[in-house]
């Protein structure tokens, strides 16, 4: 039996926040999903979080509608797509190279610190990569989603979240901001 190519379709879709804290005594930052804008302070084990920033998100699994291979995404936060803020940030680094490729780099974002030490899987950025191309004229361009673990200052990244409210506006956005 030959094997399926599969034909990826969004699935569980969720539309939230990403919500990054701070401990005001570690100076540690988290970065968590939350179905809703959430700004309020608590103290958790020693840490005294403080919320920092919330950016819009949307969360989602896959399945193949050929074959029904499912695919958990729960350690996604998000998608990201890099603003070249920082030169020799990994992201920027591998955006450059895959720009001459005519392919456009997305962060797969997880949930912090975690993710920094144990980076959503290559096969799930793999799979995401081919949802996202597989109804593309991909001889004009592609997607390569890489994971967030190559940020080396996550404080200092201006990267912005891809959520669908908003996205078509004809108002241009206003002036980035860094993360905190």
């Amino acid at each position: 039996m030959a094997e399926c190519v599969h034909e990826w379709k969004m699935t569980n879709r969720q539309f939230g926040f990403v919500v990054y804290e701070r401990c005001s005594c570690c100076q540690v930052v988290r970065a968590y999903y939350s179905p809703q804008d959430t700004w309020d302070d608590y103290m958790e084990e020693g840490h005294h979080w403080s919320i920092v920033e919330n950016a819009q998100t949307f969360r989602f699994d896959l399945e193949c509608v050929e074959c029904g291979v499912y695919v958990d995404l729960s350690d996604l936060l998000g998608l990201m797509y890099c603003t070249s803020c920082m030169e020799d940030c990994e992201v920027e680094i591998q955006r450059k190279k895959y720009e001459a490729e005519r392919t456009f780099v997305l962060v797969g974002f997880g949930y912090l610190p975690e993710s920094m030490s144990k980076p959503i899987s290559e096969g799930k950025l793999q799979i995401l990569s081919e949802y996202f191309n597989q109804r593309r004229d991909t001889s004009r361009s592609r997607i390569k989603i890489i994971p967030n673990s190559l940020i080396p200052a996550i404080s200092r990244c201006r990267g912005e979240f891809i959520h669908d409210v908003g996205m078509l506006s004809l108002e241009p956005p206003g002036e980035r901001k860094p993360l905190f």
